[in-house]
């Protein structure tokens, strides 16, 4: 893409509305426009941002057997009815009439209407388990929108539900989704803490939320040093192992690690002085494990073995989509502007024609382009090199390919690495090479 035909467009001042980092910069790179409180517009950098996010949290789900559907944002109060949240969900739920007065609702989650569609299709033990996955937009009245995507009303959201036969192969399903998120982070380029946590209005007995640790995030947190290290992730696990999930799950969950609230209900003082660590993180993702509650209030069963009915066990999975387009920024980003990895960049590499109208410059940027895949941009703007060099700092693209006058002549390029600021001067196809191989 040639930035000059491109809609990116950048903020050289902090807009006075952006609170946080990730708000802030995600105004000033032009990701993102608000159309109303807690709502935004995703422009086309920041709509990028959303799919490579999406592409990967869709891999890994896929990993691990999940099957991906797409439910309605608009949901049937009745559905609510049957499980009984629907007058104790509270005001977040916005509550809808259509022409003809029925009574709906946008949801902000879907336990229920998965829980229906299982009950309507799935009518024996033979056919568990099943997991069953989609990445949709959700909305929740939050009563003081703030923080940028952050905490906005509406949001990308990715919800697994899982239906397993009983408890044992339900627990196995839930250290299997455990990995999967694990994973997930880790190809997002971001470090994340599982915590134990309390279920909420969902519900349930067994709970973690995933948060990333970053210096501006809004909790506190509390871990053990050995959950800094998750390299180890790489190693294959036999998901269909029950020995081998249990042997993961402990691995990860032994540690202690608490935020602020459940920081009184978690071990601490077993954790050696040497291995605590205090810092900030911000909740991406948010796991549970709730048994019957809702197959049993919605009357959903099936068959078993011996001819009887039983209610299938359920798990809920969820990662925040958008949220996470911030939280990676409040992770990843420096005094100049965002630092993507370069997994979700929008950009792979920006070209940087330091003398536009140049004929030499011109040529050689040309060039490059022609060479590039799609994920390059041409910064081709009649503009000084300053302001070439602080918007491509500011929109974080992994790679910087600087032409200038005097190395065009040569046939050589700088090549910057954002993240860590080295530079070297290579001809064109080493410089290509070094990018593409990431």
């Amino acid at each position: 893409m040639r930035l000059s035909r491109s809609f990116l467009p950048t903020l050289k001042e902090n807009p006075a509305e952006a609170q946080i980092v990730s708000h802030r910069l995600m105004l000033r790179a032009g990701l993102i426009r608000q159309t109303a409180s807690g709502i935004y517009a995703w422009l086309p950098a920041g709509l990028k941002v959303l799919r490579n996010i999406s592409q990967i949290v869709r891999e890994e789900q896929d990993r691990v057997d999940a099957q991906e559907v797409l439910m309605p944002t608009l949901q049937s109060a009745d559905l609510w009815r049957r499980s009984g949240r629907y007058d104790a969900y509270g005001p977040e739920m916005l509550r809808i009439q259509d022409r003809h007065k029925r009574e709906l609702l946008y949801g902000p989650t879907n336990e229920e209407m998965v829980t229906d569609l299982f009950g309507q299709t799935v009518k024996s033990y033979k056919d568990l388990p099943q997991v069953l996955y989609h990445i949709q937009w959700k909305f929740r009245d939050e009563m003081r929108p703030r923080f940028g995507v952050m905490r906005g009303r509406e949001f990308l959201m990715k919800d697994a539900y899982s239906f397993d036969v009983d408890y044992a192969s339900a627990v196995a399903t839930y250290r299997r989704m455990m990995l999967a998120y694990l994973r997930t982070f880790q190809r997002l380029g971001v470090r994340a803490v599982p915590m134990r946590a309390d279920t909420g209005p969902i519900g349930g007995e067994l709970s973690h939320e995933f948060l990333i640790l970053a210096p501006t995030g809004e909790s506190g947190v509390f871990y053990d040093a050995a959950l800094e290290d998750q390299d180890w992730l790489d190693e294959p696990v036999d998901t269909n192992n029950p020995d081998a999930l249990e042997a993961f799950f402990t691995r990860v969950t032994t540690p202690y690690a608490a935020t602020d609230e459940m920081h009184d209900t978690v071990a601490w003082d077993a954790v050696p002085d040497e291995q605590k660590r205090e810092g900030r993180g911000v909740e991406v993702g948010h796991i549970f494990y709730f048994g019957t509650k809702y197959t049993q209030s919605m009357g959903v069963s099936v068959s078993g073995a011996d001819g009887g009915q039983f209610f299938p066990e359920m798990g809920s999975y969820g990662i925040g989509v958008s949220r996470l387009a911030g939280a990676i920024i409040e992770a990843c980003h420096d005094e100049n502007g965002i630092i993507w990895p370069d997994s979700v960049a929008p950009f792979r590499a920006a070209i940087l024609n330091l003398k536009s109208g140049d004929a030499v410059c011109d040529e050689m940027c040309e060039q490059i382009y022609a060479k590039a895949p799609e994920d390059f941009l041409y910064d081709d703007r009649p503009e000084r090199a300053g302001v070439k060099f602080a918007d491509a700092d500011l929109m974080g693209h992994p790679w910087q390919i600087v032409v200038g006058p005097r190395s065009a002549k040569e046939g050589r390029v700088e090549l910057k690495r954002r993240a860590t600021g080295e530079r070297q001067e290579l001809s064109v196809d080493e410089a290509l090479a070094l990018v593409l191989a990431g």
